[in-house]
């Protein structure tokens, strides 16, 4: 499956498993409440538990009503691009159905160029792990297809990959705090 085809796939409400910078993810649009839905479904994902996002550039942050004050872009821009998510602020209603009520996001801009156009074209998407909560995330299509099998619209094989989630920083208030290293 070609980019481009994905690509149109994503576009109208799939949910696939790629590879990310860091590990394969089920991934879908951030911006379709019923694809975010779809994805906690098949993960069995604590319904209270935010995700990651992956976006394409830091002004992708005003899509979600996430104000990006100067210390904040001055941070960002040390840890991005690169294989570190930040939690940052979300007070907006309109994306609960992605903060689930903790009014926060966890944003990653990936370090990979190709991976950043890529969603350039797609759109910011939801990429936790390709794998069910709490089980080890898959390093193989194979894995991903254990658990996921047909219940996924599309799967993008690379290989094995054998990084680990990305680092978790948490930006709230005026403390950075390590969440996950």
């Amino acid at each position: 499956m070609t980019h481009r085809e994905v690509i149109k796939i994503l576009k109208r409400n799939a949910v696939g498993v790629l590879p990310t910078d860091t590990i394969y993810g089920i991934v879908g649009s951030a911006l379709r409440p019923k694809t975010v839905e779809r994805i906690y479904k098949l993960r069995k994902r604590n319904r209270k538990k935010p995700m990651i996002i992956l976006v394409s550039s830091i002004t992708d942050l005003k899509r979600f009503g996430v104000n990006v004050d100067s210390r904040t872009k001055k941070v960002l821009r040390r840890f991005w691009p690169g294989k570190v998510s930040i939690i940052l602020p979300c007070p907006s209603k309109k994306f609960t159905y992605l903060h689930r009520g903790a009014k926060t996001l966890a944003f990653r801009l990936p370090a990979k160029k190709s991976l950043r156009a890529f969603l350039k074209k797609t759109g910011p998407l939801v990429a936790p792990s390709a794998n069910i909560e709490g089980e080890r995330p898959a390093r193989t299509v194979a894995e991903a297809k254990h658990y996921f099998g047909s219940r996924v619209d599309f799967y993008v094989d690379i290989g094995g990959l054998h990084g680990k989630p990305s680092k978790l920083v948490d930006l709230v208030g005026r403390r950075r705090a390590v969440v996950r290293a």
